[in-house]
């Protein structure tokens, strides 16, 4: 039982020194206290929104907080340090500050939690809830809840990720109650998880490409095709009869006969047809020819000093006495 009251009295003193401080340091912002035991002494770490008033002109805020601290609740050689935070709307001790300052000032409760949530969820929190306790608008006490995002009420989740801050404001009416939580923006609950994908494989080798079927049996076809008609040329060759030579007619074969080559048919050229969409054209009738009758010229007169000639029977006989004469 002795361990179990020093655990007791410790817990009840570090809860004494959160409420000196948030007394001392509440126009500096108070955003939260840790306390730590080490070889050296008692380390006291404050979270405020503006350190510079915590720490005083010249560090005597801060040295008179270290007098008190050692003083009235039996610290051994405490070590205060200030810290200031980084987003004072996602501190939940702040804002439940921030919300009771405004309740005090006069604001409706409706509207204070309504501004609360919308201001903390701005900022980038997961999720928060907002309560109001007391006597809220008459004389009987009762709760108002103002809630959005994400939220957690219990579990390790709860321990691990929600933020808790309280405050007390001070109306005519009675104290009111007022309690913010807020999950923190980097909060990874136990049902997110992340799937992995599979390292990548080296894509393979591209196959190459094979010709359709349809193909296929039309290359088939022409290839047999082909082979029938190579198969019905050779047997059309070997049922062809050899052609007899050609007998040489007298004198083609002598030499210095001229080789007489037949004359070249010269060929017809036919009509180009007509282009489609041209009218037919009809065909042109020659005109009949008259026949002109040429009168035949007259034969000339034979000349006077023409001689007759002698018939050459009597010439034969002139000739033959001429020889004898020269003989």
């Amino acid at each position: 039982m002795a361990s179990e009251r020093k655990f007791v009295t410790e817990n009840i003193r570090r809860i004494l020194l959160k409420e000196y401080m948030m007394a001392k340091v509440g126009r500096a912002g108070f955003g939260g206290l840790d306390v730590q035991r080490t070889p050296m002494g008692t380390r006291v770490t404050l979270i405020t929104e503006r350190p510079g008033l915590v720490i005083g002109r010249r560090g005597e805020a801060i040295k008179s907080l270290t007098k008190a601290i050692e003083e009235d609740f039996n610290f051994n050689n405490p070590q205060i340090e200030v810290q200031e935070v980084d987003n004072p709307n996602l501190n939940a001790q702040i804002m439940a500050e921030k919300l009771a300052n405004a309740l005090e000032r006069g604001w409706h409760f409706r509207r204070a939690g309504h501004s609360t949530v919308r201001r903390i969820m701005e900022s980038g929190a997961r999720g928060c809830q907002v309560i109001i306790a007391g006597k809220l608008t008459g004389q009987r006490h009762r709760t108002e809840k103002f809630k959005d995002g994400h939220i957690k009420y219990c579990g390790q989740a709860k321990l691990d990720f929600m933020q808790q801050g309280f405050a007390a404001a001070k109306l005519k009416p009675g104290v009111l109650g007022v309690t913010v939580q807020i999950m923190n923006p980097k909060a990874r609950l136990p049902d997110e998880i992340d799937i992995i994908p599979p390292p990548a494989e080296p894509a393979p080798a591209p196959a190459p490409a094979q010709p359709a079927p349809e193909t296929k049996a039309e290359e088939k076809k022409v290839v047999e095709a082909v082979e029938e008609l190579k198969k019905a040329a050779e047997a059309g060759a070997a049922a062809a009869k050899p052609r007899k030579p050609r007998k040489k007619k007298e004198g083609e074969g002598a030499p210095g006969a001229e080789e007489k080559k037949p004359p070249r048919k010269r060929k017809k050229k036919e009509a180009a047809p007509a282009p489609a969409g041209t009218p037919p054209t009809e065909a042109i009738t020659p005109a009949p020819t008259q026949a002109m009758t040429v009168p035949e010229p007259a034969p000339l007169a034979e000349p006077v000093d023409k001689v007759e000639e002698a018939p050459a029977e009597e010439k034969k006989p002139e000739a033959a006495e001429g020889e004898k004469k020269e003989e």
